[in-house]
């Protein structure tokens, strides 16, 4: 430092005391987000160099502070009317001063216990899969990794629901157990989980309303292991391919009409024109019926309603639980007038499933929006992707 750099810092120190401002201490920020505990505490440190920016998920937030993190999940799940707020504490740093309940995590965690599959690939695709040592249900799970680990006897399976075996949760004791809720106490497994003491963080992924606000929430889970680092250039990787795919899909010359779904039991569950389905359809370059109604959620039609209004709809998407044409004319003999099942062009997104019925779509298709749009642009518009083969979707014969 110089002569004059040195004067002209001890002026400016000068002027920031007798104007009463004081002087900010100085924060040295490390290199990278520590992997483990700190053998030492530095005050002036800033623990969290790698921090995560919130681009597109609107059910989450983070606020960064030297060395915890306040993380707020604000939608749980839908019409919920408060949110949840956890302390991520940097291991080895002073407990902070949090009114009284807040829970606190110390991180970076060393063991999780998983009750969706869909945080199953941010796992894997962040390199902490052997922190997992529970799910609610491995049968469903499609990942062949973590299937290897339940047959080795490394993961412990624990229940869903108000059914969860707390038992077998004491007997884990694990740092973190990730869930998610729906509002129902009858249905929720952490009301249950939160009574008995357990560090339940809610993850409110599933209710985000369109694909890249969803795969975003590869960031929440990456802020439990101080690796928002590698999650940033992962989901960039995500968004860039993702919305290139949108680009080339809007150059489409033809925008196809569109069904979804099956009846069940005589209704119709149609996704509403705001729903993740119908943003998804929109991205792939598709017309939809529906695509003017403000809901959310999935509209419960009459098999005579969605006749009327769809029948021409020249491709058919998922159909639900069935492997066949004939499958689909077994549950309603109408079924068989619409275009898209007299042509064929029905398509199901089961081409991944394992033995116990996972189907990967609903797993890895979270955090792989962009494959899963390239199927439907594929089936939509295979001019545009002659190279693409279906990765989540198979056409039913």
């Amino acid at each position: 430092m110089s002569k004059r750099v040195r004067y002209l810092f001890a002026v400016l120190c000068a002027l920031l005391v007798i104007s009463g401002a004081g002087i900010p201490p100085l924060v040295r920020a490390q290199e990278g987000n520590p992997t483990e505990c700190l053998t030492t505490f530095d005050s002036t440190v800033d623990y969290f160099p790698e921090k995560a920016v919130i681009e597109y998920a609107s059910g989450f937030e983070v606020e960064y502070h030297q060395s915890y993190k306040v993380v707020r999940v604000t939608k749980p799940w839908q019409g919920a009317e408060a949110g949840f707020e956890y302390v991520l504490l940097q291991c080895g740093a002073p407990k902070p001063e949090v009114p009284e309940g807040t829970t606190i995590i110390e991180i970076p965690v060393h063991s999780l216990v998983s009750m969706s599959t869909t945080y199953l690939p941010v796992l894997e695709m962040l390199g902490v899969l052997d922190t997992l040592v529970g799910v609610d249900d491995l049968a469903f799970a499609y990942s062949p990794a973590v299937q290897a680990l339940g047959t080795a006897g490394k993961i412990e399976v624990i229940g869903g629901g108000a059914g969860v075996n707390l038992e077998k949760v004491a007997i884990l004791d694990p740092d973190v157990i990730m869930t998610y809720g729906i509002g129902v106490p009858d249905y929720d497994a952490h009301p249950k989980l939160i009574e008995a003491g357990y560090p339940v963080v809610m993850n409110g992924e599933f209710i985000e309303p369109t694909p890249l606000k969803r795969a975003e929430w590869i960031k929440f889970i990456a802020l439990f292991y101080n690796l928002e680092g590698l999650a940033t250039e992962k989901f960039e990787s995500i968004a860039e391919e993702y919305n290139h795919l949108v680009e080339l899909a809007e150059g489409a010359a033809e925008k196809p009409l569109v069904l979804f779904n099956t009846p069940y039991e005589g209704t119709w569950y149609i996704p509403g024109g705001e729903s993740f389905l119908a943003s998804l359809l929109r991205d792939a370059g598709g017309t939809y019926a529906w695509a003017d109604d403000p809901t959310t959620g999935s509209l419960p039609l009459s098999i005579e309603s969605v006749l009327e209004k769809s029948a021409e709809s020249t491709v058919w998407l998922n159909p639900g639980f069935v492997s066949s044409l004939k499958d689909i004319e077994a549950i309603d003999a109408r079924l068989a007038e619409f275009t898209a099942y007299k042509s064929g062009m029905v398509f199901n997104y089961n081409a991944r499933m394992s033995a116990g019925g996972g189907i990967d779509y609903f797993e890895s298709g979270v955090t792989s929006p962009h494959v899963v749009l390239a199927d439907l642009i594929k089936i939509l518009h295979p001019e545009l992707l002659p190279d693409h083969k279906l990765f989540y979707y198979q056409q039913l014969k």
